[in-house]
């Protein structure tokens, strides 16, 4: 491990990851590769969670081209230096944010989406100008191998190594010293990435889930919201980290809901769910027994059904739980939908409120000013309001957790952010050195006096009020020469 971090370092320090045509030129063999091993790629995903390839490839590969395309075509103006106001002390000089990368980042991907939450912030971590060393999710091992594969082939293989294997070479890769690590996985591993990079002070990136809520208000078209509910719940077989955990609803329209989901589900899957190829599967038996472990001693009111030979559980809906079951202490990450009763959006919010932050909140109602309530008085990593999971696929908003749901955030231009350094830059020239004399001793109460004002009185952004700036400029500087 040191020695592959090591030869990422030198590559990085070599600068040739720094200027913006070899950034884009990586950028477009990683576009090139998605589209020439698609079939390689949507195999990978079918082997590790049973995707049908339509499925694999509107969840892993659709929105990472839509990424690449974003990001090649916005990365000249995102890296511009970025000007910022002046007040009067600097009116004559060079401000601005520089954007330059942190070196060499670490990222750690999931096993539920692999090949996407691998690849879309290592294409945030290149466009920033930074080495990467990729750590894929040794879970999904197929894809993970594939990922070994296929970057050496199109990628500097300096630059971003990939590195496979477990526990052991996840724990010895955390014991070298990154500029950034981004981590997507639970909430106890995340703990020990952030313990790692403490011991170097590395920044981290922390995507862990939680218990998403879902609220439905009963003034709602409760046919449409179920329709919604249930494609984000069941979609990868409930292992997708922002799907809907529980839904909290009033009791009267508990079995309205309960109704309409059933229905939905014929929908989408047909009378055998089983044979659906729209349907995946539980990534593995210890995730199967883990699941099927949260149904005991709660009223199924659909589903329910398993194989554990072929990891498969049924989607299922769980009615009248107990907020302090098995069920609502952790999360599901599976096809199983518990219900719990609330009796009013006040008492909804409570609920939220006295658990941990989640990565993303859900709200149903007609009533926008109900929405833009609950939003308000709640907080999460990201909402959708009469929708779920919605967010996640907008470039322009940031896509990350707060508290134990996670910190930092990626996507589009974020992603980008997440990875450069804002360097604070000033830039003044040697002339007018009389204006400096405010601050240079011996100071007395006159030169407090034109420094506050200097500092702290505010003009508009007009042509007068540049005029006057540039006016005081002149009257400080004779003032000071004739003062001092």
């Amino acid at each position: 491990m040191e020695k592959v971090v090591a030869r990422a370092r030198a590559a990085f320090n070599s600068g040739r990851s720094r200027p913006l045509e070899f950034r884009i030129q990586q950028l477009k063999a990683l576009e090139r590769m998605v589209k020439e091993k698609e079939k390689e790629i949507l195999a990978a995903l079918h082997a590790d969670l049973h995707k049908g390839g339509p499925n694999a490839y509107s969840h892993e590969i659709l929105g990472l081209l839509a990424e690449l395309a974003l990001v090649m075509e916005k990365l000249p103006s995102w890296a511009a230096p970025q000007p910022v106001k002046k007040n009067l002390m600097t009116m004559r000089d060079e401000a601005y944010i520089n954007f330059e990368p942190l070196g060499v980042v670490l990222i750690i991907g999931a096993w539920n989406y692999p090949f996407v939450l691998i690849m879309q912030p290592l294409i945030g971590a290149i466009a920033a100008g930074n080495a990467v060393v990729v750590k894929p999710s040794e879970v999904s091992e197929n894809t993970a191998k594939l990922v070994a594969e296929l970057l050496p082939q199109y990628l500097d293989r300096e630059l971003y190594p990939v590195v496979t294997g477990g526990v052991p070479e996840t724990t010895e890769l955390l014991t070298q010293r990154f500029d950034h690590i981004l981590y997507t996985g639970n909430t106890a591993v995340g703990k020990i990435v952030m313990a790692a990079a403490a011991k170097h002070l590395t920044p981290v990136t922390l995507e862990l889930g939680g218990k998403s809520p879902c609220y439905i208000d009963k003034d709602c078209d409760l046919a449409v919201a179920c329709r919604r509910i249930t494609w984000g719940k069941y979609m990868n077989c409930g292992q997708t980290c922002i799907a809907p955990d529980y839904i909290l609803c009033e009791p009267s329209i508990q079995s309205q809901v309960v109704e309409n989901i059933k229905a939905t589900l014929q929908e989408f899957y047909g009378e055998d769910v089983k044979s659906s190829p729209d349907y995946e599967r539980i990534v593995n038996k210890r995730h199967f027994k883990r699941v099927m472990g949260l149904l005991e001693g709660q009223k199924i009111a659909h589903g329910g059904e398993s194989d554990e030979a072929s990891c498969f559980i049924a989607p299922t809906i769980l009615t009248d739980v107990s907020p302090d079951s098995k069920v609502m202490e952790e999360e599901i990450f599976g096809p199983v939908l518990p219900i719990v009763t609330v009796k009013s959006v006040e008492e909804a919010i409570e609920f939220i409120n006295r658990r941990e932050k989640p990565l993303a909140l859900y709200v149903f109602s007609n009533n926008k000013k109900l929405i833009k309530r609950v939003i308000s008085e709640t907080s999460s990593g990201g909402v959708t309001g009469n929708d779920v999971i919605m967010h996640f696929f907008l470039s322009t908003l940031p896509f990350g957790g707060v508290g134990h749901s996670g910190m930092g955030a990626y996507h589009g231009k974020h992603s980008f952010e997440t990875f450069s350094h804002r360097r604070a830059c000033l830039i003044k020239d040697l002339k007018m050195e009389s204006t400096n004399k405010m601050r240079y001793p011996p100071v007395s109460q006159k030169k407090v006096d034109w420094t506050k004002f200097v500092l702290l009185k505010r003009f508009n952004r007009g042509r007068i009020g540049l005029a006057v700036l540039a006016l005081l400029g002149v009257v400080a500087a004779v003032m000071m020469k004739v003062v001092y």
